[in-house]
């Protein structure tokens, strides 16, 4: 892919602020940067880059982005040479970057996402520093006294919790990739399956010292480094010694408890106080949970056309790119980068500067598969009709409930053996050779030949089929262990002979995928051992798609057990805190699919008839 790449790259895109263009374009040339600690109310001083104009006189508006992150490519270029926001540089404003409180140059204790007291205004969080360099801002700087800010990732989960007790000259935000809850669906957990590869790396790389720092892995193919470590409760002993505070916090809260809530900024949010434009990739492979269930959330309660949204065909943070035509294999068709950087100028414009007519549509969204933009006046689109795709003997997909009174698949997940989550080797996930930014859209048939997964597929379909909202799988399924993982995966079949480009032919796009850790299917605060053999319905969230699978291609439905190291190894043996399993609570299972008329396992698609949506 067309992808600048810097170290801790799929993080550190979070890259820089957004400058809107004035009504009459400046063509500036140059801005000068000032360094400055700008101190807190509680007299800590925080590490703050000022980026002004030359030349312009006339008070500008100041942009925000706030982050624990290093220089390797946020605030290192003016802004008139960042290809995120040169187009914006043009019109003047304010570009401020902060590292908050224990990174990098700012003094402080370090406390890697922690909570926030929405309530207190007084107490001492990244709300109240946002709040304390704006007023400093305000005072410090040439300003019209408004104040917008923006941020990918962790930067884009400051900008919301800033938003949550916002500042009276905070007129706008836009937190982009960014986390709602991290054990149901972000960063650490999905639907309490732990992350392991990316929260152990991550975690040493934050908190290992106050700059960023990689873990010094012996060997270069991860997958046996990781599978080599043994059990989760090996990582203390051998390698963290407990002195990475977020490790143990993991080990220690297994399941939903007060500790993930009070951290989950979606348990904050209800009426937008600011606009907000929320922004999120279909393939963000860290957070595309976070923007869909913020904008969801926050729309209930939204009574005055605050809340937006853009979803586009992205991996974590490709909106920044300069180019961003292409994602894997997979062909945008465009350079979505600058189709989103000219909705973002609109944005702040309007609401900063107060250019245009503010008539902003509730979402934008990226079509895959006809490659458009597309724009709805809801999200989802509430035109789509809740369709079940049933699985049926021989690998087959049908729209056709099952029939048969009996009717099961079989396979033996081996702990020892786990499926990859892409093909080997693994590198480390953030380096320049890794290929974690593009895993989510890789071809699965490195997957569909081994014997412990289960596939099936659709015949070649003789119209195009529009999905446009949350796909949810409906799984009927036993094993002979005591706990399981379920991974659901749907998957865009391209046609035995793809004329448009031969390479592509028979390939396997995945469009929706996640796991589910068996134990909390009843509940994700109190988890229960399974009974072996006994048929449980499970009901897996697949988060949302705006894809038309093209007429001649085919629907796939792959389930599997195992997702190495993206996530770790299930014992399949029912322990009380998997962080603390001991290796021989390993064993084989075996897990049954069913797909009979009383036990139907099927897939909830989203279907749009007619697809009439406006194109952008």
């Amino acid at each position: 892919m067309n992808r600048v790449k810097y170290p801790f790259s799929a993080i550190l895109v979070m890259l820089f602020f957004s400058n809107i263009a004035l009504a009459q374009d400046t063509s500036l040339t140059h801005y000068t940067k000032k360094e400055v600690m700008v101190p807190m109310r509680d007299g800590i001083k925080l590490y703050t880059k000022i980026y002004t104009p030359d030349g312009i006189t006339t008070p500008l508006p100041i942009l925000i982005m706030r982050s624990p992150y290093s220089d390797w490519n946020i605030g290192v270029l003016s802004p008139e040479k960042d290809s995120y926001v040169k187009n914006m540089a043009k019109g003047g404003y304010i570009f401020v970057y902060q590292n908050i409180r224990g990174k990098q140059k700012s003094e402080g204790e370090f406390i890697m996402e922690g909570p926030i007291d929405k309530k207190n205004r007084n107490v001492i969080d990244e709300a109240s520093d946002t709040y304390d360099l704006i007023e400093w801002l305000l005072k410090n700087t040439n300003n019209n006294g408004k104040v917008g800010q923006l941020g990918i990732s962790y930067p884009g989960e400051l900008t919301l919790l800033s938003a949550i007790k916002p500042h009276p000259a905070l007129k706008a935000v836009s937190p982009q990739g960014t986390v709602a809850d991290f054990f149901l669906g972000d960063d650490y957990f999905h639907n309490g399956a732990f992350r392991y590869a990316f929260s152990f790396e991550y975690a040493y790389s934050e908190e290992a010292s106050r700059g960023d720092t990689v873990f010094p892995f012996s060997q270069w193919d991860l997958y046996e480094w990781y599978l080599n470590v043994g059990s989760l409760a090996n990582v203390n002993k051998k390698y963290f010694k407990h002195d990475i505070p977020s490790w143990d916090s993991f080990s220690m809260h297994p399941n939903y408890d007060y500790y993930w809530r009070e951290r989950a900024p979606v348990n904050y949010v209800d009426t937008p106080l600011v606009p907000i434009l929320h922004v999120g990739g279909f393939w963000d492979q860290e957070n595309m949970n976070g923007p869909e269930s913020l904008f969801t959330k926050m729309e209930k309660y939204d009574t005055k056309n605050y809340n937006h949204i853009i979803l586009g065909p992205w991996c974590h943070g490709q909106w920044s790119d300069s180019n961003a035509t292409v994602l894997g294999d997979y062909e945008m068709g465009r350079n979505t980068a600058d189709d989103f950087r000219g909705m973002q100028k609109e944005w702040f414009d309007y609401w900063l500067k107060g250019i245009g007519d503010g008539k902003f549509t509730k979402a934008v969204c990226f079509q895959s598969g006809s490659n458009v933009w597309k724009k709805y006046d809801t999200w989802p689109d509430k035109s789509a009709k809740p369709t079940k795709l049933y699985l049926h003997k021989d690998q087959k997909l049908s729209f056709e409930k099952p029939i048969e009174v009996s009717g099961t698949d079989s396979y033996v997940s081996d702990p020892a053996n786990p499926i990859s989550y892409r093909v080997r080797p693994i590198q480390m996930t953030y380096s320049d050779s890794s290929e974690w930014e593009t895993w989510q859209v890789e071809d699965q048939r490195f997957v569909d030949h081994r014997t412990d997964m289960l596939s099936y597929k659709t015949e070649p379909l003789d119209s195009d089929l529009t999905v446009t909202g949350d796909v949810i799988a409906h799984l009927f399924a036993s094993t002979t262990g005591s706990d399981a993982d379920w991974v659901v995966k749907v998957i865009d079949v391209y046609p035995d002979l793809y004329k448009k480009n031969l390479n592509l032919s028979q390939f396997e796009l995945p469009i929706a995928e996640d796991i589910f850790r068996a134990r909390f299917r009843h509940s994700f605060t109190k988890p229960e051992p399974l009974t072996p053999g006994k048929v449980e319905e499970y009901t897996i969230g697949l988060h949302q798609v705006n894809h038309v699978f093209k007429k001649g291609h085919r629907i796939m439905v792959q389930i599997q057990s195992s997702w190495f190291p993206l996530f770790d190894r299930n014992p399949q043996k029912y322990v009380p805190n998997i962080f603390f399993a001991t290796d021989k609570d390993f064993i084989k299972a075996t897990q049954s699919i069913y797909r009979d008329k009383h036990f139907a396992t099927c897939i909830e698609l989203p279907v749009v008839q007619n697809d009439n949506v406006i194109a952008k």
